[in-house]
């Protein structure tokens, strides 16, 4: 149960922290809530959540399939590595050069709000390689053992905290618009550093391996 409850936090948290920066997504579902009313926002990020859930339970099949042989392991910890350095460099040139501007609002069409958050969620290239990163990651920590529980807890885990993010700027954006670039530099050099730890963490999992 105590691994259950940690794999479950742990990927929360990884969700949260990821979905936080302001971006395209999280600015389009506060940008339907203003324009559409809450309902509609709400309905937006269930559309992004939804395919948050599908990238996360691909990234899930490729961690397993790839995790049956002890050399794939490593291998796959070294891309883990890759991963976590990479997103760091890019989390923190992104804090460094942001700009209102850099927030683009996607044009309202006549696709309903569910379907728009699901197809601008699947733009997202970085979502299936960085789950299938901390899948790995969690996996070498001993907490994600690819049990069928294990594996919904990931993937619903990663879901929910996206949504939350979602629903905190659909019903609160007003109140962090006036704050929305310093915000966003802390959030990218937070998200920065944690990638750093992960790094850390995985690079010395790999030398004492």
């Amino acid at each position: 149960m105590q691994q259950m409850i940690l794999l479950f936090l742990a990927t929360f948290t990884a969700a949260f922290a990821a979905s936080l920066p302001p971006g395209l997504l999280n600015m389009n579902a506060a940008k339907t809530s203003i324009e559409k009313g809450k309902k509609n926002g709400i309905t937006f990020s269930l559309g992004i959540s939804t395919t948050v859930v599908l990238q996360a339970y691909l990234a899930v099949r490729i961690a397993k399939l790839l995790s049956k042989s002890p050399e794939i392991i490593d291998l796959l910890l070294k891309v883990a590595l890759v991963i976590f350095g990479s997103l760091a460099v890019f989390f923190l040139i992104k804090g460094r050069k942001q700009e209102e501007d850099s927030f683009k609002l996607m044009n309202e069409k006549k696709r309903g709000s569910f379907t728009k958050g699901a197809f601008l969620a699947a733009l997202n290239l970085l979502t299936i390689p960085y789950y299938a990163g901390l899948n790995t990651f969690f996996h070498a920590q001993g907490f994600m053992n690819y049990r069928i529980i294990d594996e919904i807890i990931f993937i619903i885990s990663a879901g929910g905290g996206t949504f939350l993010v979602m629903y905190l700027y659909v019903f609160y954006f007003d109140k962090l618009q006036q704050k929305t670039n310093r915000f966003s530099k802390n959030a990218n050099y937070i998200l920065s550093a944690l990638m750093v730890l992960l790094f850390g963490i995985t690079l010395f999992k790999i030398w004492n391996t």
